[in-house]
């Protein structure tokens, strides 16, 4: 058996909506584990709506039995984050980027 992905390299809303399929949890199911209602769930899956913030991501990656980092959104947060504080990370990745 194939070893299991930590972290999902698909979009969000394709994160979401394959880990509601392995769970079997419905919109409904969901959106009772999280507060969240089961149309703004939809449309974050079907990508109507923007990424959630963290905290959101934090309650869905609670009620789906994953951690936030899951999420590739919540890690591309995580590193633009520290890279702030990283101006001459930044200006090396930057030149290395460039050819």
């Amino acid at each position: 058996m194939a070893r299991k992905r930590r972290f999902s390299t698909q979009p969000f809303g394709e994160t979401v909506q394959a880990l509601m399929a392995e769970r079997g949890v419905t919109y409904r199911g969901l959106a009772a584990k999280t507060g969240l209602s089961a149309g703004y769930l939809n449309h974050l899956v079907h990508g109507n709506r923007p990424v959630p913030s963290d905290d959101v991501i934090e309650t869905l990656a609670k009620a789906l039995k994953v951690e936030p980092a899951h999420f590739r959104e919540y890690r591309i947060r995580t590193i633009t984050a520290r890279l702030e504080g990283m101006p001459e990370l930044v200006d090396r990745l930057y030149r290395r980027l460039e050819g």
